[in-house]
């Protein structure tokens, strides 16, 4: 019996490194190798071109202000439905897994219905830019790249918080309310030491899926150097089918690899540190 689960755990780790060096280790060195194919002079050349230099800035913009939004959010949204009872709450808790079951592509094109030149949004925007003679664009502009990846990532956050605060219960809040803290000081002082490595987690996963963003963000984005986000960007200069094209778009993908090597590091710390901690 012994000797046959030796043999069906060693089957099952062959399994396991064959499926996951074919599956992702790779295609992820076939990434770096033809990066580099023409050298470091033109590698460093596709980084720095203007077109990449503004989908990165994109990019940044985008993902810093999904977490933002999605952090504040978040918590708001795991303390309401670990901590109240309401009528609603569990409509509240299925809405916010939306994103989960929804095409991405779909909701890139429910913005454009909403906000775009045919939405019913649209006469709102345009007499607001009337009347504060603003100029205002939502659809095919940066808010509507902020807006696509929000919602592609808005779950990812209240998703880590919440198991933690149902396993905390509200003793604790309680008994500091009794005597006399206010609500502030009991999140300060109580939940958020609870709570900080799920929302550094749920604040990782967020900002790897923001990173990565390609379906709701190309239905809203049109301008290469204005709009574009890095996977927009690859995805451009794959297409363009010229071969110093696509050894550029390598070039871009090999920064997106590192970066997810990066944050992936930082995940294993926080998931490490977690533990460590008990939680």
């Amino acid at each position: 019996m012994g000797e046959k689960n030796s043999a069906a755990k060693y089957v099952l780790i062959t399994i396991s490194i064959v499926f996951v060096g074919v599956m992702l280790v790779l295609p992820l060195i076939a990434i770096i190798v033809n990066s580099l194919q023409r050298g470091w002079e033109f590698y460093i050349k596709s980084l720095t071109s203007r077109y990449v230099l503004s989908a990165l800035k994109v990019t940044a913009v985008a993902t810093i202000s999904a977490l933002i939004i999605n952090t504040f959010f978040g918590v708001t949204a795991a303390w309401l439905l670990t901590k109240f009872s309401f009528r609603g709450k569990h409509i509240l808790a299925t809405l916010i897994d939306i994103p989960f079951s929804i095409s991405p592509v779909i909701a890139g094109l429910a913005f454009i219905m909403t906000f775009g030149r045919m939405g019913w949004a649209a006469p709102y925007i345009t007499a607001l830019n009337k009347f504060f003679v603003l100029d205002i664009k939502i659809v095919f502009a940066i808010p509507g790249v902020i807006l696509a990846t929000v919602f592609v990532t808005f779950p990812f956050i209240s998703r880590e918080i919440v198991p933690i605060l149902n396993a905390q219960g509200k003793d604790e809040e309680e008994a500091a309310a009794l005597m006399g803290a206010d609500g502030f000081t009991i999140f300060r002082k109580i939940t958020l030491p609870h709570i900080k490595w799920g929302l550094l987690y749920g604040i990782i996963l967020c900002t790897a899926r923001a990173l990565g963003e390609f379906g709701a963000v190309n239905a809203l984005s049109k301008a290469r150097g204005g709009t574009f986000t890095l996977p927009l960007e690859i995805d451009a200069l794959y297409l363009s089918g010229s071969s110093e094209s696509i050894t550029a778009a390598f070039a871009v993908s090999s920064l997106l690899v590192m970066i997810s090597i990066f944050i992936l590091i930082i995940k294993n710390i926080v998931e490490h540190k977690s533990i460590k901690k008990g939680i």
